[in-house]
């Protein structure tokens, strides 16, 4: 018979090992070797079977075990050992605490999906590995963080294959009890609740579950209670899954009912409210409305609530392509808001106007979710210096009139934790290298530009180094390789070849990911004879080791892996080349530190900034990879190789992957294997591990989280939490009711006219009325503007200079302001001058335009507005030194 309810009764532990239940609800075990190493001491076979788990090891442990443990003085002295040193890690100070006032007291960080660890499934790829790894370097810099998601009861699914290659999707049930996750509760004890107003009278409740990622809460939601009914329990049932209305109850709760988590959070816990909030792509969008809403219970109204709102707010993008963002169509949005349904006390069209993409190229029937994070945000980023480019370009028009350059996107280059992914050989080679304590603190804090101890570590330690973990990598593939083919239909008896698949002696290459066209898995099978030639060949063989998950929905990407499984499945080459299903934190744990080359061949520019091959990185791997994302920003011939692209107009796609797989192939037949093959004087292949060496070296540095949390801190959110004490509720509205009078008047606002004089430096006799450009001169404009209504408080008018190319289009502008001169004159237009200095020669140009300007601005762009002359006003300025 069937169980109608599962559910797990946990063992009572003797009063000496209590501190293993902390131990074990606290998520930094996941990167803490030595707890690691006390659980697994608890029960060997139970850890391996639990999936290395200390809440499910702890649930199958015997009490006989249990009470052998209790006497044993050793264990105990571990056991305290442990737990000392994480009551140290959560109070004590850390680099957070060291810096200097001013910082903000707390920040909330939500996202769609955290990969925390394999034990709480709660991601799908790269966007919840990163919001994971951002919580672990925020607790291991001591930033007060709070996390913010959702709690899925089926995580993102399970993979398996079919006999002919097809995937498979298994959703299993995961149950909060058997999860490193505790409930919120009230002071009576009861239940922590969330509620969401639904229409037609409905409502979506939630609990509120937490995992403690070190010093960081993560409130996790979760919709499956009594109180709901049938639809509204499903809410959270899957990550990424149902529909455009699933989807926007899940993005609702998230974002709403995620607030409503934080304010429950600090009070029940006296955690400082956060300052700032940082929306992890679009999905998160809508806690804006809620924090808008908030302020309106305070007696601010929208305008000046939403310009509060945006002062403390962080929006990163991760996507470079519209496809990318959550879109629901305007009348869906509009059902689930207003006196029917949520935030009753705010007009739905004020509402709408936030996300409907109403610029030019937009779906004006259309909500936008990353188009609201924007609008909702003062401060926003992409993810890779090259993202960034990308996403100032997607957007441009929300500011209208402004070079791309210009739009208020930063970038923040994502980094991985390196604590999670390097090797524990790896840590340790460091730590005999400069001792534990500084290799620990030097992958977790970071803060040098370099790691120059890795220059002293011998050439024979290196490449023992790489071929130990080459064979731990052959042995795992073995394993999951072997339980594959028989999810497949295969029998025992069939198997014997696994034994012989892949060599911890060859060139072993990795490929893991998620698998959407445009990272283009079977580019490698573009000529499947060179690919079998270099898998087969006598002296240099190579072998590949691939992973990834198609979307459920995306049969494209299920084709793709079909391909590469039957070609991988030749027993020709089925030794060399495999495909390994259900990609996962554990199993990608193990593919980065085994492999030599981590490949990399999306179409460029559509990876945002792919942070796999750091992690491999971080492991002594090289890079082979496309110059897209995090890699165009960084790579150096010294550590990996670059991939040359198509990808000029006159290529079709076809051609275009052609022409790059050659180019693949050519890398590895020519440059790759012979270097990895190449033996020096003393047996080793000298110049293939000062690669590795050179990748440790000058890559680890950057590519931490540490760097990439700190950098948070530093360039956006101490500056948001400047800006959210600066908008009271009074400067709020001064800001709010200042842009709604700039606004209304900018109509009037113009450029009248543009003169340049004469450079200001020494006037060569009978010189001519035209300038004469030189280097090192100055030109002094003067330019007559019309303000209408506004005066030189409220707009700053900018000479703006540099290079031009053949269309008269300034690159590389430099903008500098002018000043009044004067009062206006008669016709009310004021006069503005100043220098324009002449610091680059060549082909050289300048305009003017006029900007807003306020104090409380972050960026002269925020409002979208500007004005430049009309091409008569400008005609007579010229430009000067064709």
């Amino acid at each position: 018979m069937k169980a109608i309810r599962r559910f797990t009764v946990r063992p009572v532990l003797p009063e000496p090992l209590r501190p293993l239940s902390e131990l074990a609800r606290n998520l930094r075990w996941s990167w803490h070797a030595e707890t690691r190493d006390l659980f697994q001491s608890v029960d060997p076979d139970n850890w391996a079977s639990s999936g290395g788990d200390p809440v499910r090891l702890l649930g199958g442990v015997r009490s006989a075990r249990l009470t052998e443990l209790a006497g044993d003085r050793r264990f105990l002295r571990r056991l305290t050992a442990a737990a000392d040193d994480l009551r140290d890690y959560v109070g004590g100070d850390r680099w957070y605490q060291t810096q200097p006032e001013g910082l903000p007291a707390a920040v909330a960080y939500f996202s769609p999906e955290f990969g925390i660890t394999a034990a709480l499934p709660q991601y799908s790829g790269g966007l919840g590995i990163l919001a994971g790894d951002h919580l672990k370097a925020a607790s291991d810099l001591g930033v007060p963080l709070i996390g913010v998601g959702l709690l899925y009861r089926h995580g993102y699914f399970r993979q398996t294959l079919s006999r002919d290659g097809w995937q498979q999707e298994h959703y299993p049930v995961l149950d909060p009890d058997e999860l490193p996750v505790t409930q919120l509760r009230e002071a009576d004890g009861g239940p922590a609740r969330v509620s969401l107003a639904l229409p037609r009278g409905r409502w979506l409740h939630a609990r509120i579950w937490v995992a403690q990622v070190g010093r960081i809460p993560l409130l996790l939601l979760d919709s499956d209670v009594e109180e709901n009914d049938l639809g509204e329990r499903g809410v959270t049932d899957r990550l990424y899954g149902g529909g455009s209305e699933h989807r926007l109850l899940q993005e609702m709760l998230l974002g709403i009912g995620g607030v409503r988590a934080v304010r429950t959070y600090c009070r029940l816990t006296g955690h400082p409210g956060p300052e700032v909030f940082h929306t992890n792509e679009g999905h998160a969008g809508f806690l804006g409305l809620e924090r808008i809403a908030e302020l309106g219970d305070e007696g601010l109204d929208f305008d000046a609530a939403l310009e509060a709102v945006r002062a403390g707010t962080v929006f990163t993008t991760h996507t470079p392509v519209p496809a990318g963002i959550d879109r629901f169509d305007r009348e869906l949005v509009a059902r689930h808001f207003g006196p029917e349904a949520e935030l009753p006390r705010i007009d739905v069209e004020r509402i709408l106007r936030l996300g409907m993409e109403s610029y030019p190229g937009g779906e004006p029937n259309l909500f936008n979710m990353a188009v609201m994070g924007l609008r909702l945000a003062q401060r926003a980023n992409g993810v890779s210096l090259l993202h960034g480019g990308v996403s100032r370009e997607m957007f441009r028009g929300l500011w209208p009139g402004f070079d791309p350059e210009e739009v208020p996107i930063t970038s923040v280059t994502n980094g991985v934790h390196a604590p999670t992914w390097v090797a524990p050989e790896v840590f340790r080679l460091g730590a005999r290298q400069i001792g534990a304590q500084r290799t620990e603190d030097a992958l977790s804090t970071g803060g040098s530009d370099r790691w120059d101890a890795v220059a002293d570590i011998p050439d024979a330690d290196v490449w023992e180094l790489r071929r130990e973990l080459r064979e731990q990598l052959t042995g795992e593939v073995r394993r999951r390789l072997w339980a594959s083919w028989r999810q497949r239909g295969a029998g025992t008896a069939e198997l014997g070849w696994i034994d012989g698949v892949l060599d911890p002696d060859v060139l072993t290459i990795g490929f893991a990911r998620r698998v959407p066209s445009y990272k283009r898995l079977t580019l490698m099978l573009r000529d499947r004879d060179r690919l079998m030639d270099l898998l087969l060949h006598p002296e240099r063989p190579i072998q590949i080791v691939i992973a990834g998950k198609a979307h459920p929905a995306d049969d494209g990407g299920k084709r793709l892996i079909q391909e590469l499984v039957r070609f991988a499945d030749d027993p020709r080459v089925r030794h060399r080349i495999v495909f390994l299903p259900d990609y996962g934190m554990a199993m990608a744990q193990k593919l980065y530190q085994g492999c030599d080359v981590w490949l990399n061949n999306p179409l460029r520019p559509l990876e945002a900034c792919g942070t796999s091959g750091m992690k491999a990185a971080l492991n002594g791997c090289l890079n082979l990879s496309v110059l897209d994302g995090w890699w165009d920003e960084w790579y150096q011939p010294d550590f990996g190789w670059a991939i040359p692209t198509a990808d000029g107009v006159g290529y079709d796609s076809e051609h275009r992957d052609d022409i790059e797989a050659a180019a693949l192939y050519d890398l590895l037949e020519q440059r790759i294997a012979p270097r990895f093959y190449e033996r020096g004087r003393g047996g080793l292949p000298d110049r293939w591990i000062e690669m590795v060496r050179q990748t440790l070296t000058l890559l680890g540095p950057k590519v931490l989280a540490g760097r990439m949390v700190r950098e948070y801190v530093e360039r956006l959110y101490t500056p948001a939490a400047h800006a959210h004490r600066s908008l009271n509720a009074g400067a709020a509205r001064e800001l709010a009711a200042w842009k709604a009078r700039v606004r209304a008047a900018w109509h009037e606002v113009s450029v009248d006219h543009v003169e340049a004089s004469a450079p200001l430096a020494d006037l060569a006799q009978g010189a001519s009325s035209t300038p004469a450009a030189e280097l090192g001169g100055a030109l002094g404009l003067r330019v007559r503007v019309g303000l209408g209504g506004l005066g030189p408080e409220d707009v700053e008018v900018q000479a703006v200079s540099g290079r031009v190319d053949e269309e008269d289009r300034i690159t590389d502008a430099d903008a500098v302001p002018l000043k009044p001169s004067g009062a206006p004159d008669a016709d009310g237009r004021w006069v503005y001058e100043g220098p324009l200095s002449l610091d680059r020669t060549g082909p050289y140009g300048y305009t003017v335009r006029i900007l807003p300007a306020h104090r409380l601005l972050a960026s002269g762009a925020e409002l979208g507005l500007v004005t430049v002359p009309s091409p008569e006003t400008g005609e007579g300025a010229g430009l000067l030194m064709r």
